[in-house]
């Protein structure tokens, strides 16, 4: 069962935190962020949970307001108010160094993370990482009805392979999401970066993880393309991928710490 962060403004945002444990708390905390309309109880979460408490590192996987266990209706969620969770989850629930990890719009929730708090986030890892999925949503995503729908009523529900219900994207879901848009100018970010796209995936064209990479000129950045992967990412043996990246940033923090 999670447990519930409770704020004074806000619904409330469930977790589920696992202490560091003998060597592991050499190691930075690890901290998952979810995709648009998923939760915390998916594959990439729950098995990179497993590895971790293995290693005896700490982890945390949360649910962002109106997802899964939070309270909130996804249909009054931003793009800021779920950074702003995120904000919340990091500052509240986990301390010293931390390496996130976010999974589609869970990657660009990251990214904006990394920039907010430069003092704490040490490492990154995109799985095939959004940023800016609202800006060109209704331009190559919307049909005339949806656009129509989204001008008279400020939201359109589009249906989705992920869902027999379809999403109800909202205007103000769009504004937010083009208010904090990365992919227009360079940014200050020097932490590893670890950007894992598949060249199968239907949502994300795999350029993107090129794109984000190019914004960042400071970091140290590694691109890894997946021939025959698609969005989820989820297999095993990409399961073993993305874990192998969390073990070689965590590694490399660890040794920085006992200079």
């Amino acid at each position: 069962m999670p447990d519930f962060l409770i704020r004074s403004q806000g619904p409330r945002l469930a977790y589920v935190r696992t202490a560091a444990q003998g060597p592991g708390t050499a190691l930075p905390t690890v901290m998952f962020l979810g995709g648009f309309r998923s939760d915390m109880t998916g594959t990439k979460a729950t098995d990179l949970e497993v590895r971790s408490s293995i290693r005896g590192q700490g982890f945390l996987r949360f649910d962002y307001s109106g997802h899964g266990a939070s309270a909130g209706r996804f249909e009054e969620g931003t793009i800021e108010s779920w950074r702003d969770d995120a904000l919340a989850v990091l500052d509240r629930l986990t301390d010293g160094p931390v390496v996130l990890v976010g999974s589609s719009m869970g990657g660009w929730i990251a990214l904006l993370l990394a920039l907010a708090r430069p003092d704490r986030v040490c490492g990154l890892i995109g799985l095939a990482a959004a940023p800016d999925f609202t800006r060109n949503m209704v331009e190559e995503s919307f049909d005339d009805a949806m656009r129509l729908s989204l001008q008279t009523r400020g939201f359109a529900d589009v249906p989705t392979d992920y869902s027999p219900e379809p999403y109800r994207i909202t205007q103000t879901l769009i504004d937010s999401g083009n208010r904090v848009c990365l992919l227009d100018r360079d940014h200050d970010l020097s932490i590893p970066v670890r950007l894992i796209q598949g060249q199968r995936d239907a949502d994300v064209p795999w350029e993107t993880a090129e794109r984000i990479a190019a914004r960042l000129p400071h970091a140290d950045v590694r691109v890894t393309l997946v021939p025959d992967g698609d969005h989820r990412l989820s297999r095993p043996q990409d399961l073993d991928l993305i874990d192998g990246c969390v073990r070689e940033l965590s590694a490399a923090v660890a040794r920085r710490a006992a200079v």
